[in-house]
């Protein structure tokens, strides 16, 4: 054998699937539960679970495709458009699939045949859109009128647009409302100011709760620091009308009331996924950084709500409990994903839950009441920051049930290299940068910022098994490089051609702006070492770790032979089952995985056409039928853009 052979089965067995023989299936069992997907998530808890059992860790390998949809709606980036990225969960909550794509269509499919029903496009000017970050869409939401049984819009879909709109369409023709709004669409741009439209749009679904529909907004943070408010906002679901609106100011802000037409600049916004309890009337909301999100010196004391998660009253809008994750938060660590809701024997005595993960891979379980821990929280000392007037807490709040599931601090004697010269490269970079762990401040000589900006976990959140009271979590190990730079030297960079992964922007009104970068040796290697993406079962009743795997290869981000089962950054989220199978893509390989929930074990691996930086959702909706995995294969700004919607079933009939 030559060494070139030799090498070639080596990269092969740390790379393949595992080696899973499809084992012969008997007729499909039908005696399990039948299940919808309501709602994003599952459910307005978030859960990310489904009751179904058909599809088991015995019979998972033989998964097949049952159907495709190919929605066409894509941008490569070229024409000054921004590229899209496919990351929707589709929603089931009346035998008709449901989703969106980057551009906001929005499609309606037969969910066992994946035909089309009906598809909506709400035609905003693409112009609108240049200097967006990725196009996205994640989610649409369901209403069903409870004083009008049948007839046009009776049934509503609610989707909340890039060109920052509100919009309600009928549920069974994908026509608008003409009863809500203006023709069916409600402007979310009014009392803004006069911001781009760039700088403030909706990406995530809006919650409907009753008879609301609640929406928040992405806010690029990091441009100005009168960026447009992080408002959120309460709507009629039959009229449009606007019910009330949460300017997330601090207590006794002297803040302008809702009919005074503005918002205050500069506040925290709420970019991602809202739950919702309708029993307790209480709307929880994770928040982002006050603007500017990188420099607290400037923020006027408007960190109160900032990377936190509130509950509010979903009655009147006010505040009816917040905890903050991170205080004056300097790290860009917004709390990045959809509180979970949980009551589980054994957890904290079975009280009513929130899970909230954060991007600095910390769980926090708190009372869905009173906002309080429901296991202790320790403030920590982390170091101060040397910038310009900026004086940061002197502490941080760690979770000590669960502890910490991702690393918090990066030594040069953990450096990494693919060579003994760059990894000497990444041992000096970490011991000349600041580098203090995990809350080390933005500095002028470049900090370490770990996880990363990005994560640790990000908007895929968890998923949690009622049951068991095991959540599973995706993770990236990404640390980067924050580096402040003075107000002069900044406006000479071309900051605006800057490509990704390396970013900058201007932070106006600040002394600085910021440059980010990842940490790479000088021969492109992570100075992180491996796994660079994991998953990890959390057991909620002991805060103890069951399990963690790595996730994903380098296979599909780096050139033949170069691919390696290290793991990868990854941005998506779980889907646990009742059967006992985790379902996940994410990774930056185009591959759909499902694990074990109880050990790890991968069971099944398929080659999709694009990554799938989404969600998985599952139904089955008949007692003769089966049970569907569905997974959004579409692309992600690091990957290549595509607009495949993907369902996997057993075979057999």
């Amino acid at each position: 054998m030559s060494a070139g052979q030799l090498v070639a089965l080596l990269l092969l067995a740390v790379t393949a699937p595992p080696a899973c023989s499809a084992p012969e299936i008997p007729d499909l069992d039908h005696s399990g539960p039948l299940a919808e997907w309501p709602e994003y998530g599952g459910g307005s808890g978030g859960l990310s679970w489904s009751p179904l059992t058909q599809i088991t860790p015995e019979n998972v390998s033989a998964l097949e495709l049952a159907w495709e949809y190919r929605h066409g709606d894509i941008s490569d980036g070229s024409g000054g458009i921004p590229r899209t990225s496919f990351q929707a969960q589709p929603i089931l909550p009346n035998g008709t699939l449901y989703f969106c794509t980057g551009f906001n269509n929005v499609v309606a499919l037969d969910p066992e045949t994946g035909r089309e029903r009906w598809r909506f496009d709400p035609e905003f000017q693409l112009e609108q859109l240049r200097g967006a970050f990725t196009l996205v869409c994640r989610g649409v939401s369901y209403w069903k009128d409870g004083e009008q049984a049948s007839g046009a819009c009776s049934e509503r879909i609610f989707t909340a647009t890039l060109g920052s709109e509100l919009i309600a369409l009928d549920a069974a023709t994908g026509e608008p409302c003409a009863d809500f709004g203006r023709g069916g669409r409600v402007p979310l741009r009014e009392g803004l100011a006069d911001a781009p439209s760039y700088e403030y749009y909706v990406t995530s679904p809006p919650l409907v709760l009753g008879d609301l529909v609640i929406v928040g907004a992405l806010v690029q943070d990091n441009l100005r620091s009168d960026a447009p408010s992080g408002v959120v906002r309460a709507f009629d679901s039959r009229s449009g009308e606007l019910r009330w609106a949460w300017d997330p100011v601090p207590p006794g802000w002297n803040a302008p009331a809702p009919g005074d037409g503005i918002y205050t600049p500069g506040t925290p916004n709420a970019w991602s996924i809202l739950s919702g309890d309708a029993e307790r009337g209480l709307v929880f909301v994770p928040t982002g950084n006050p603007s500017p999100d990188l420099f607290n010196a400037i923020r006027q004391g408007l960190d109160y709500y900032g990377s936190s998660v509130v509950a509010l009253k979903a009655e009147t809008g006010k505040v009816a409990w917040h905890f903050q994750t991170v205080h004056t938060d300097v790290w860009d660590y917004d709390v990045p994903a959809q509180p979970v809701l949980f009551q589980i024997p054994n957890v904290a005595g079975g009280a009513p839950g929130v899970a909230q993960i954060t991007k600095m891979g910390f769980l926090f379980l708190l009372d869905r009441d009173t906002g309080v821990p429901l296991y202790p929280i320790e403030e920590r000392p982390v170091p101060p920051s040397d910038a310009q007037g900026e004086l940061l807490s002197l502490t941080q709040p760690f979770p000590t049930h669960p502890g910490p599931l991702a690393p918090i601090e990066l030594r040069p004697d953990q450096a990494h290299g693919f060579t003994p010269i760059d990894r000497r490269n990444c041992e000096e970079q970490l011991t000349h940068i600041r580098n203090e762990g995990i809350f080390t401040p933005p500095s002028t000589r470049g900090s370490i910022v770990i996880p990363g900006n990005a994560g640790g976990p990000n908007w895929g959140g968890i998923s949690l098994d009622p049951r068991t009271g095991v959540a599973f979590v995706n993770m990236m190990r990404a640390p980067g490089v924050a580096t402040l730079v003075p107000r002069a030297e900044f406006d000479q960079l071309d900051w605006q051609s800057m490509a990704y992964p390396t970013e900058a922007y201007p932070m106006l009104g600040a002394p600085y702006g910021i440059r980010r970068e990842p940490l790479l040796s000088n021969f492109g290697a992570p100075c992180v070492p491996p796994p660079w993406g994991t998953l990890t079962a959390v057991d909620l009743r002991s805060g103890a770790k069951r399990w963690e795997v790595t996730l994903g290869t380098t296979r599909d981000a780096a050139p033949w032979p170069l691919w390696f089962a290290n793991g990868a950054p990854n941005l998506g989220g779980t889907l646990a089952t009742a059967s006992g199978v985790v379902f996940i893509g994410a990774t930056l390989d185009k591959f759909f995985r499902a694990f074990d929930a109880g050990t790890g074990r991968e069971l099944w691996t398929q080659r999709i056409p694009y990554t799938a930086n989404a969600t998985p959702m599952s139904y089955r909706l008949s007692k003769n039928g089966k049970q569907y995995v569905v997974i959004a294969s579409g692309g992600h700004g690091w990957s290549e853009p595509g607009d495949a919607l993907l369902a996997f079933s057993l075979p057999g009939r």
